[in-house]
């Protein structure tokens, strides 16, 4: 329930955003103040509102606005970009210059000109310590960072103006931290047989390809199937987030007819059809003249990521659903942004080499958790792009929305991740594995009671698992006819035993 603030004064971001009239992507945290009571708020869906007393009113001024919203709502470079273009530069130089040295002022001062590409009037610094960018106890930043001695500050960003994700430490992301997923996979893998491992490799990266695809919808052919398996075994060998190498991949997995020589061209969406001549849009992408420069700045976040030292997971996270958001190829994107999560995992050594954990599957089955990591950023963004779309079901987008790609924040999507890589180690992976090691206790069982090829001997354990732990009348007369009836309950005995869940 929203909180009642027809007697409260908007401060922060809400304050701008009113003031300005922006049109940008809402903040996770809206504020006010009232003139009585005490600090209070609510949350809902992932966001707060949080109403202040009086002695926090900041002041009339922009610059005022934007300290109380760097203390209280957090980093939001979409929204500050925007109020950037509209709010005058004389008015934030001269609100500078009046606390030059505020840790919240020189942040501010160092945003503007990062994301303009503009110098205020306003002379460097030349004495003062250091202040990081991104407070690390509140937002995930690049280790090392880049000294900036205009306003004495670190750059500890995610990435570059043209790209630069947002992902705040969350008390989830906190939590899941404390758990270390690496040494979760070697616990896994040390408690089966080498064979075992060895074995499961190859069934697990076909169940990787499989559900990759089938979260598309798409029923690969046997060649399509083994090009991408390919393509997961190479994952651990290179660094893939370069443009040439993404267009490789690209037309590694797609048909023939529709690989890319360069980024998309065209205005591309995602929808559904549902009617004649009716297209349910769900998701419209960025515009083909902002794509160079969107993708270049997300191979340069991934850079800056990789040589940053940030969390494996949150650098995966950042870049492969950037990826999908910025759609730039026709055909494939889904399956790539699902291949970089391996990639840069594998890269950065979150996963031990010579083992698949199959996160597509972990998503597969949980398509509500899927969904909404996609669309913690898509249906807000859906509520601001104006597009057309035509009878033909092409679609024509008007304005200028580039920025609202640049800037994501990406806490969900890297929450969703951890949940996901935590779902399949402790089902997908050890599934498989319990699955072999029980296929193995049940064949022997079965060589016991009939002498049997192993094609024969797989065809009577899938038959069976098929069928509640029985082979069906039909199945036995066309299959297994040679059996005597004493052989073939045994046998089914072997199986239900062989597969029995605690």
């Amino acid at each position: 329930m929203a909180l009642d603030t027809r007697q409260n004064r908007l401060a922060g971001y809400a304050f701008l955003i009113e003031t300005y009239g922006l049109s940008v992507l809402p903040n996770w945290h809206t504020s006010a103040v009232s003139p009585t009571g005490t600090l209070r708020s609510t949350i809902q869906d992932g966001q707060v509102e949080s109403i202040y007393p009086q002695s926090y009113w900041p002041g009339d001024r922009t610059g005022d606005h934007l300290e109380f919203a760097l203390k209280y709502d957090g980093v939001n470079l979409g929204l500050m970009s925007a109020l950037f273009d509209v709010a005058p530069a004389d008015e934030m130089a001269a609100w500078i210059s009046s606390k030059p040295t505020g840790k919240y002022v020189r942040r501010v001062w160092f945003i503007y000109e990062f994301l303009t590409g503009r110098e205020l009037s306003l002379p460097d610094m030349i004495k003062g310590n250091y202040i990081e960018l991104l407070e690390p106890n509140r937002y995930y930043t690049s280790a090392a960072g880049r000294r900036v001695q205009r306003q004495r500050v670190i750059d500890n960003s995610l990435g570059g103006r043209t790209f630069c994700p947002i992902i705040r430490r969350t008390e989830k992301l906190a939590a899941l931290e404390e758990i270390d997923l690496r040494k979760r996979c070697e616990d896994v893998v040390t408690s089966y047989p080498p064979e075992i491992l060895r074995r499961a490799l190859s069934y697990l990266y076909k169940k990787e390809t499989k559900s990759s695809f089938e979260i598309e919808h798409i029923k690969p052919s046997a060649s399509r199937t083994e090009k991408f398996i390919g393509l997961l075994e190479m994952a651990e060998q290179k660094d893939f987030c370069e443009k040439p190498l993404l267009i490789d991949v690209q037309n590694r997995i797609v048909d023939p007819r529709f690989r890319e020589k360069d980024y998309r061209t065209n205005q591309n969406y995602v929808g559904q059809t549902i009617s004649y001549q009716k297209q349910l849009v769900h998701y419209v992408c960025p515009k083909p003249d902002d794509l160079p420069e969107l993708m270049e700045g997300l191979i340069t976040a991934h850079q800056v990521m990789k040589e940053g030292s940030v969390s494996a997971i949150i650098h995966a996270a950042a870049i492969s659903y950037g990826f999908v958001f910025m759609h730039p190829f026709e055909d494939g994107n889904g399956r790539i942004h699902r291949f970089l999560i391996y990639n840069i995992l594998f890269l950065r050594g979150a996963i031990p080499k010579g083992l698949m954990i199959p996160v597509s599957a972990a998503m597969l089955k949980n398509p509500a958790l899927y969904d909404h990591s996609l669309e913690a950023f898509s249906n807000p963004l859906m509520r601001l792009v104006e597009y057309d779309l035509d009878d033909l079901g092409q679609i024509t987008v008007p304005g200028k929305t580039g920025r609202l790609y640049r800037y994501i924040d990406m806490t969900a999507q890297a929450e969703a991740l951890y949940d996901f890589i935590k779902l399949t180690i402790a089902h997908e992976l050890v599934e498989e594995l319990d699955f072999l090691v029980n296929y193995d206790k049940t064949k022997q069982a079965i060589q016991e009671i009939v002498d049997m090829p192993d094609r024969i001997i797989d065809l009577f354990i899938q038959l069976c698992l098929q069928n509640n732990d029985r082979l069906s009348e039909r199945k036995r007369e066309s299959h297994f006819g040679f059996l005597t009836d004493d052989e073939l309950v045994r046998m089914e005995n072997a199986v239900r035993k062989g597969y029995a869940r605690n």
